[in-house]
């Protein structure tokens, strides 16, 4: 169910949810922590703010509905189910490994609390957005919160769900833009220049909040507010962050997409990351 935690209570839970990305992603040695790590405010506010979910009944009918559209840092996605209690910790040592419940992109035939499999970038707005059309048509109060990626917002199929989520008027749909501004070959500047994201949603009917996304009293703000505005459009928040941010090395290094650490940098990012718990 619900939870309202305090903001400090929330960053200490984030920094959790980052030792484990960090800790299962060099167990493995696979998986992408850059992006994992940015996008690991949003997960951790979803699940221990916003979201109505019951670890012992994954597929409750009224449950909120969470889909990482970028499906590659589904680490950060299987850290916050774990702490959840939708599986057993110990599972989180099995990522990527054959018969793991945790393979590298989410499956939802697989791993309890997955909504949606994604991997296909492009493909899980409109997903979202289909969730949310459900619930409107089924008169039922579930929200649907999606995290797209920079890069990912390159991809047509975005915008076309974009354009429905606003014909619809889903103000029951959080998307959230993790802006690294990095993708795996380089900048999104140099790759496909996005322009402002934040103003494109906009443009397609969405109201649209502009943050922090690596803060997470902005962030807490920005999902109080999608929540409390109930005008019949759905909701964008345009989060400033930093690929593999809380570890240095990381911390907008484009090769820290998809590279896992070696024995001292995890000892490195684990000692860095306890450095930031808030007493």
């Amino acid at each position: 169910m619900r939870e309202q935690l305090s903001v400090k209570e929330l960053q200490n839970k984030c920094i959790d949810l980052k030792k484990h990305v960090v800790d299962m992603i060099y167990k493995a040695q696979s998986g992408h922590p850059g992006g994992s790590l940015s996008v690991a405010e949003f997960v951790t506010a979803c699940y221990w703010h916003e979201m109505d979910v019951d670890p012992q009944n994954p597929r409750w009918a009224d449950r909120d509905r969470f889909v990482m559209s970028k499906g590659h840092v589904c680490p950060a996605q299987y850290a916050a189910l774990a702490m959840k209690g939708f599986f057993p910790m110990e599972t989180l040592d099995t990522l990527r490994k054959e018969g793991s419940p945790l393979q590298g992109h989410p499956s939802m035939n697989k791993c309890p609390g997955i909504d949606i499999s994604t991997g296909s970038l492009g493909q899980g707005l409109a997903c979202g957005v289909g969730m949310a059309l459900a619930a409107k048509m089924d008169g039922k109060d579930y929200r649907v919160y999606v995290a797209v990626g920079d890069g990912e917002a390159q991809e047509g199929e975005i915008w076309e769900a974009a354009n429905t989520a606003h014909k619809y008027k889903l103000d029951n749909l959080v998307v959230f833009v993790d802006y690294n501004n990095l993708q795996i070959d380089g900048t999104c500047d140099e790759v496909m220049p996005n322009g402002d994201l934040g103003a494109k949603f906009r443009e397609f009917g969405f109201d649209t909040y502009e943050i922090d996304g690596n803060d997470m009293e902005q962030m807490v703000a920005a999902l109080n507010l999608a929540r409390a505005v109930k005008n019949g459009k759905p909701k964008c928040i345009y989060g400033h962050t930093v690929k593999g941010k809380g570890v240095s090395y990381m911390e907008n290094v484009c090769s820290w997409h998809g590279v896992a650490p070696n024995e001292e940098q995890w000892k490195q990012a684990m000692d860095e990351l306890d450095a930031q718990y808030v007493k």
